[in-house]
């Protein structure tokens, strides 16, 4: 199986700093070495994922598409929504007769599992939009002055920093389970099987991947 990664922020802050561009590479790269997948290429782009006409606005991804087109290869992205967060647009990619696969949600995930996925992800984005305008509404009734650069790049390090503690937190907790098995020789697939098995969750709730376990191992 062959197979050209795609990775993408949408924001041009995102895109300078590097932000989720390299940690997006390194699970999908992970994930591909777990599943014996050949990497014939990799596309980057910064660009908003909006719309159903997002394909016309990233021309990485649409670079992306033919090389796969051309190599007969998978379509594969860390997280569902670095394709997008609109079903149509997923749809319209399934029906581009090239195959994609989602590391987040393994290789054997159907059609069915990404349309759905798909259309949670497009609630999400309808949510986040709809709590950021009621967040602003409450400040600018506050008085506080909504261009102030500083305060939003003062809340945007506050919102990581915080992040990434509760990550790291939640990577101790588990490393050791997670070394456990790798020093009995165990692989990543079978850590991450052994984790489903005993009913751990990540750090979001979801199922454990090799890429997942690999992430935790290279935090920890």
């Amino acid at each position: 199986m062959k197979a050209i990664i795609y990775t993408r922020v949408s924001t041009a802050e995102q895109g300078k700093s590097g932000l989720g561009l390299e940690s997006q590479h390194n699970m999908v790269t992970e994930f591909c070495k777990a599943e014996n997948i050949e990497v014939m290429g990799h596309y980057s782009e910064v660009e908003t994922g909006k719309g159903a006409d997002a394909l016309d606005k990233r021309p990485q991804l649409a670079k992306a598409l033919a090389h796969a087109k051309k190599e007969s290869a998978y379509l594969v992205v860390a997280k569902l929504d670095r394709l997008g967060r609109n079903v149509s647009f997923i749809s319209g990619l399934m029906e581009n007769k090239v195959p994609f696969i989602v590391a987040q949600l393994g290789k054997d995930a159907d059609s069915f599992m990404l349309h759905l996925y798909a259309a949670l992800s497009e609630k999400e984005r309808e949510l986040i939009s709809t709590r950021t305008k009621a967040a602003l509404a409450v400040l600018k009734d506050k008085g506080v002055k909504l261009g102030n650069h500083t305060n939003l790049d003062d809340a945007r390090l506050k919102a990581h920093a915080s992040n990434k503690e509760g990550a790291t937190a939640f990577a101790d907790n588990v490393f050791p389970m997670v070394q456990q098995f790798r020093d009995n020789g165990d692989t990543l697939p079978t850590i991450a099987d052994k984790l489903n098995s005993l009913g751990v969750k990540t750090r979001r709730g979801g199922k454990w991947y090799p890429s997942t376990v690999a992430n935790i191992l290279k935090r920890a």
